[in-house]
């Protein structure tokens, strides 16, 4: 299902054997696909790394601070 070149960057919580979500590099893989990110339920999302880029840069500007202050 994935290339052999996908590469694990982060995971996130860790702190079970549950099947936390992760993010991953595929260099390999089409431009529009590189990065993709796992839930703990198996579904995924895939995207460029440069709407990867938009989606950190929005996070760190605080414009999605609103939606984990919903979650707290």
């Amino acid at each position: 299902m994935y290339g052999t070149s996908t590469q694990p960057i982060a995971t996130f919580c860790g702190n079970c054997n549950c099947g936390c979500p992760q993010l991953f590099l595929d260099p390999a893989a089409p431009e529009d696909r590189r990065v993709r990110i796992t839930d703990d339920f198996g579904q995924q999302v895939q995207m460029s790394e440069e709407q990867f880029r938009d989606l950190v840069a929005q996070a760190k500007s605080g414009t999605l601070d609103t939606l984990a202050a919903t979650a707290a």
